[in-house]
């Protein structure tokens, strides 16, 4: 007789591997806002040591790379939730399978937004 999906080690194994991809995420969104904050730093650095003038700035790669700091802390702290919620569930035996996993739909449609909205000021901005 086949044990439930419950009480078989690999799906508590399965849920780790996905909590760290969620993890790891997480850790690139942040490192990815940390450079597209600092980058700003370097260009206007860079504008101003070639040209001797103070360099106009706008200030969008340091809020851009804030927003992707702040949404990599979010990813890592709901995948925190979520592993913790699902460990839970399969130890009372009240997970269902075939859910949706809502983090990630918001994720990508955060995502997906955002770099529309990149491409559109790349476009409009010369």
């Amino acid at each position: 007789m086949e044990k439930p999906a419950e009480q078989d080690p690999r799906v508590y194994f399965a849920a780790e591997r996905t909590f760290l991809a969620w993890i790891r995420t997480g850790l690139g969104l942040m490192g990815v806002g940390f450079a597209v904050s600092r980058f700003g730093l370097f260009l206007r650095e860079l504008s101003a040591s070639a040209s001797h003038l103070p360099a106009r700035t706008t200030g969008l790669s340091l809020w851009s790379g804030v927003m992707l700091v702040g949404l990599g802390v979010i990813v890592t702290l709901s995948a925190v939730v979520r592993h913790v919620q699902l460990v839970r569930e399969l130890n009372s035996g009240t997970w269902r399978a075939g859910r949706v996993s809502t983090d990630a739909v918001i994720l990508g449609l955060l995502l997906a937004a955002l770099g529309i909205a990149m491409a559109l000021y790349l476009t409009l901005v010369h």
